[in-house]
């Protein structure tokens, strides 16, 4: 992509298990999945900055058997009008239905989408015209910073797994930008919002 391309747009990109959605583990029906407190509240906030939200999550319960491309598909439609709802329209979900060791059939494969690799959020950036070096990523784990960070996307925030708890420090020295227990949390501190407010967000 381009570095001097028109119009293009910085994105929040999410994990979804843990972030958006309490983890249980396969979550793939409407009645095991609950959003994190106050995630709809601060991806609001996101899109009031100007932010485009991007999803993107691993999903190897599809490619282990557990559930299907389609159960996916029809839990995220629901979701997605969830966001809306929330005036927090999301602009793109992206997934990685593979596992290395434990996938079946077509979806037993090393790839470049799963985390931590980058897959998805430069598929995102192709997709959606995103400025990844003026974007900033939101997950629990190390493996979504780390996919963030080969990315190209500077401002990577370490959230507590399914808000209740505070996010651990990562073991590697500057992959997290910041550490919060909550995304609304997060959205309140006034160093980060500064530097999610400006024309191009750079890390700490």
């Amino acid at each position: 992509m381009r570095r001097d391309e028109p119009n293009r747009r910085r994105a929040a990109f999410l994990d979804r298990d843990g972030v958006v959605n309490i983890d249980r583990g396969y979550v793939y029906r409407r009645e095991d999945f609950d959003f994190v407190p106050g995630v709809l509240e601060g991806c609001r906030a996101l899109c009031e900055l100007g932010y485009l939200l991007v999803v993107v999550t691993n999903q190897s319960g599809i490619g282990r058997g557990q559930y299907s491309e389609d159960d996916f598909k029809m839990l995220t439609a629901w979701m997605k009008t969830e966001f809306v709802t929330a005036e927090a329209p999301l602009s793109g979900v992206y997934f990685c239905p593979h596992h290395p060791s434990k996938g079946l059939g077509s979806y037993l494969r090393s790839c470049d989408c799963r985390k931590p690799a980058p897959g998805m959020l430069t598929a995102a950036a192709r997709d959606l015209n995103i400025d990844l070096s003026a974007s900033i990523m939101f997950g629990d784990s190390e493996s979504d910073l780390s996919a963030a960070r080969a990315a190209g996307v500077p401002l990577r925030v370490l959230l507590g797994r399914d808000g209740s708890d505070v996010a651990v420090v990562p073991s590697v020295p500057g992959l997290a930008s910041a550490v919060f227990g909550r995304l609304d949390d997060a959205l309140m501190d006034p160093a980060l919002r500064s530097k999610l407010g400006a024309s191009n967000p750079v890390s700490g």
